[in-house]
């Protein structure tokens, strides 16, 4: 909840990534009609576009300030979204598509976490349903010095940001402070994430009864390949066939 504040709200959409309309025609496309829901919703950066493609979309999040933004903005008060721990997956109903874009998986800071996530996602999903992940993959981490860092996210004449960070490989637990430097004084955005391997996220969706039938480096369905940094992997149940 501290990286989900206020404060974080009201500027996580300044800087889009870059990559969300990809995003947005790949998950409507493999929706086949919906409805969808989204874990993590936020500000609706993902869900209102693709609402506007005529699904319905509904989501789950933690952080009241993050759904006031999406609110606020134009169709955000006609999705469903409900206040509560992704884990859980707290809502009722089946959907054609379940989707964790941008790491939000990490943001559950255990393992037994984010297998119960697998496990209450299977138990949503329609016969022919689809869970989609886009996370990282730690390959990079393993290359730090001393498992620290501090990179110069951003540097102006009147403005620095240092993104400040700290890894425990045992835990497997990232701990970063985006720390902002300007006139009006120092801004704090901290985000703990608990990162896990592809392979590792393979086991999780077993146990809950899924089964991964296609992996890419993208939200453009780029090959997945040992230099890829993100990856989208698409779960299904043992019945489903690929999308490749």
């Amino acid at each position: 909840m501290d990286s989900f504040g206020s404060d974080a709200a009201a500027v996580y959409d300044d800087r889009p990534r870059g990559d969300e309309d990809a995003a947005v025609a790949l998950l409507a496309s493999l929706a086949r009609g919906g409805p969808a829901l989204e874990l993590a919703i936020g500000t609706g950066r993902i869900a209102l576009p693709l609402a506007g493609t005529g699904l319905r979309v509904d989501g789950i999040d933690l952080s009241p300030d993050m759904v006031e933004r999406l609110r606020a903005k134009p169709g955000g008060s006609r999705l469903s979204v409900t206040i509560g721990d992704i884990a859980d997956v707290p809502v009722e109903g089946s959907y054609r598509l379940i989707y964790l874009v941008y790491n939000t998986l990490f943001n559950l800071l255990t393992q037994d976490e984010q297998v119960r996530c697998f496990e209450n996602v299977a138990r949503h999903l329609t016969d022919d349903g689809l869970f989609v992940v886009e996370a990282f993959v730690p390959s990079y981490l393993v290359r730090l010095r001393d498992d620290q860092y501090v990179d110069a996210e951003h540097v102006g004449a009147d403005r620095v940001q240092l993104d400040v960070a700290r890894h425990d490989p045992v835990t497997q637990r990232l701990e970063e402070n985006h720390v902002v430097l300007s006139p009006e004084g120092l801004r704090f955005f901290p985000i703990v994430t608990r990162y896990a391997w592809p392979s590792e996220l393979d086991l999780m969706a077993r146990l809950a009864g899924l089964r991964l039938t296609d992996r890419w480096g993208g939200w453009s369905r780029e090959p997945f390949t040992s230099s890829s940094r993100n990856h989208v992997s698409l779960y299904r149940g043992p019945g489903s066939t690929s999308l490749s």
